[in-house]
């Protein structure tokens, strides 16, 4: 059961549910496919008995041209099989491909991350793979259940006495196979996992290579990278030795009928067997049932606890299609999952409290946040600053709602954010990311989204205080029709920005959101915020956005320190090496 209450089994039966007349076609022509599994064991023993052995060649070769005929048949039929099959699971990949797009989208819109390497993994392997793995378990499994059950009609049409010798090892060796499926679905869980947290691990350390170098923290982020490399060649090891169990199944169920038809035929012989009795009991069982088993072992072993880990995975982090209205501001918005009935109380101002918060992306990774302790007053304004990956943004997504901490609690105005409704969430505080979120519409409606239906004279004070009068008359005013795409990064940042300004929450989070306006742009719109009634904490992109600030929280690793400039002067080691290599050297 995944977070949204949708299962696995879920939606692969609803695939094929609402493909019904593609699995009607497949199971039709599967026994045109399988048709060798029945026919080729009779026709080997009638062959023999009926013809060869008693000087009749004509009749011999009647019943192998049976047998070649049969095999005609099965290659029509794979034909028509793997297009049935395909008329199954590309609609099943589009689906995924559906419901990962709409997931990412709205995670992106949310948080404002403008890059998702996990989403990528799923968008560009997992849904191909499990696509591709889903199309398998069809085949094999299908495969299978028809030729077990040629062989097993076969077998007894020859004589009954002899199905015990084929079928209890059968019997075995899927029970043994299927017993190992839970240990098998655990570690390509984990060796998913641990490919997605190397594939995080290498783009932050990508991401933040200067500022490692210039923090001197090639150790540390060198000894992290490693951390989640073996992790991977851990996961992948111990998935390598499990498929011993495979090996095994297939003997027992495959191979072991071999070996006790052999070893029972003096006494089948006894029991009135011929030797093409004996030999089309051996055809069965080494050309259609081991194969057939083998197929099974290695199709669910390998592609079964493949498609169950990925659908498993693309339905945890992409389950959620909601998407956003058309017009919808991101940064209106509350993370997914949040509750909708009446809160338990209404903030009071735009204060925020963590407690003992700690946060992780993806299960088994390293905390990105280690039990932070922070208090924001209501009317203060906190900079956040730190080496690029090291968790500045996911702070402010914490305090706002975005993301909901492992451990710990988040409080804003006195209430905890995780009672918070929508709309009470919406007007308590606005999150602004660095890729801001512009839609198609007039320059008003952009701008007015998240307020009361503000007159002109509000809109004009809101575009002279932080800065965008000189981009409403460029674009024609406030009646103007905006293109997102024929907009800048600086120019969209400017219209989320008054859009936040004048929106009723007393809390704005900045994550770099000012990041592509150039200095005087960026510090005349942190000073209006600054000068709003309410909270301000803005994720820093230039130091000095530090300096215009109350006090100042300095993210180093999972740790953090608040404080005063000159406080931090003196007691943080990072902030010092970072303002040391900002600040002009004092005179001597």
């Amino acid at each position: 059961m995944t977070r949204d209450g949708t299962t696995v089994g879920g939606v692969l039966r609803a695939a094929l549910a609402r493909r019904r007349r593609h699995v009607v076609r497949l199971l039709l022509w599967s026994f045109a496919e399988t048709a060798p599994s029945f026919v080729s064991g009779l026709a080997v023993a009638h062959a023999l008995d009926d013809g060869f052995a008693v000087g009749r060649p004509a009749v011999g070769f009647g019943w192998l041209c049976i047998l070649t005929a049969a095999w005609l048949a099965a290659a029509i039929g794979a034909r028509q099989v793997l297009l049935a099959i395909a008329g199954i699971v590309e609609p099943f990949r589009d689906d995924l491909l559906t419901r990962v797009v709409a997931g990412t989208l709205h995670r992106a819109a949310a948080t404002g991350r403008g890059q998702d390497t996990a989403a990528v993994a799923r968008l560009n392997r997992q849904v191909e793979l499990a696509r591709d793995a889903f199309a398998a378990v069809i085949a094999v499994v299908r495969s299978f259940a028809f030729s077990v059950t040629g062989v097993v009609l076969g077998v007894w049409s020859l004589m009954g006495s002899v199905l015990p010798l084929v079928l209890l090892p059968l019997l075995a060796g899927l029970a043994l196979f299927v017993t190992s499926l839970p240990s098998m679905a655990a570690r390509q869980r984990r060796a998913i996992l641990a490919e997605e947290g190397t594939a995080a691990s290498l783009a932050a350390m990508v991401d933040g290579l200067r500022d490692v170098r210039a923090c001197g923290a090639e150790g540390r982020v060198a000894a992290r990278v490693g951390r989640a490399v073996d992790e991977q060649a851990g996961a992948a090891t111990g998935l390598a030795r499990l498929t011993s169990v495979r090996t095994l199944s297939l003997a027992v169920g495959g191979w072991l009928p071999i070996l006790l038809v052999l070893a029972a035929t003096p006494s089948l012989v006894r029991d009135g067997a011929t030797a093409g009795v004996v030999l089309g009991t051996l055809t069965y069982v080494a050309q259609s049932l081991t194969p057939a088993l083998g197929s099974l072992v290695q199709g669910i072993g390998v592609n079964g606890v493949r498609l169950t880990v990925a659908l498993e995975r693309i339905l945890t982090t992409g389950g959620n299609t909601t998407t956003l209205p058309a017009g919808r501001s991101p940064e209106a918005g509350p993370p997914r999952g949040t509750p909708r009935g009446t809160p338990r109380g209404t903030p009071r101002g735009g204060a925020v409290r963590m407690r003992g918060v700690t946060f992780a992306y993806g299960l088994g990774a390293e905390p990105v946040v280690a039990g932070l302790d922070l208090e924001v007053p209501d009317g203060e304004h906190l900079a956040v600053i730190g080496p690029s990956g090291i968790g500045k943004s996911t702070v402010a997504a914490l305090a706002a709602g975005v993301l909901r901490p492992k451990e710990g609690r988040v409080l804003i105005g006195g209430v905890p954010v995780d009672t918070l409704g929508r709309a009470a969430l919406s007007r308590t505080r606005v999150l602004i990311p660095q890729e801001a979120y512009v839609f198609r519409g007039t320059l008003g409606e952009n701008l007015a989204y998240l307020a009361d239906s503000p007159g002109s004279i509000e809109l004009d004070a809101a575009v002279a205080a932080v800065g965008m009068t000189d981009l409403a008359a460029r674009l024609g005013g406030y009646a103007a029709e905006v293109d997102p795409a024929a907009l800048s990064q600086g120019e969209r940042q400017l219209i989320a920005l008054t859009r936040a300004y004048l929106s009723p929450a007393r809390l704005v989070l900045l994550d770099e959101a000012t990041c592509h306006l150039d200095p005087a742009a960026e510090a005349r719109a942190e000073e209006a915020f600054a000068r709003r009634d309410g909270t301000l904490i803005v994720v820093a992109h230039r130091l000095t956005s530090a300096l215009r600030a109350d006090r100042i929280l300095v993210m180093d690793g999972s740790r953090a320190m608040s404080g005063t400039h000159a406080e931090l002067m003196d007691a943080s080691p990072l902030y010092r090496d970072l303002m040391g290599r900002w600040e002009a050297p004092a005179p001597a």
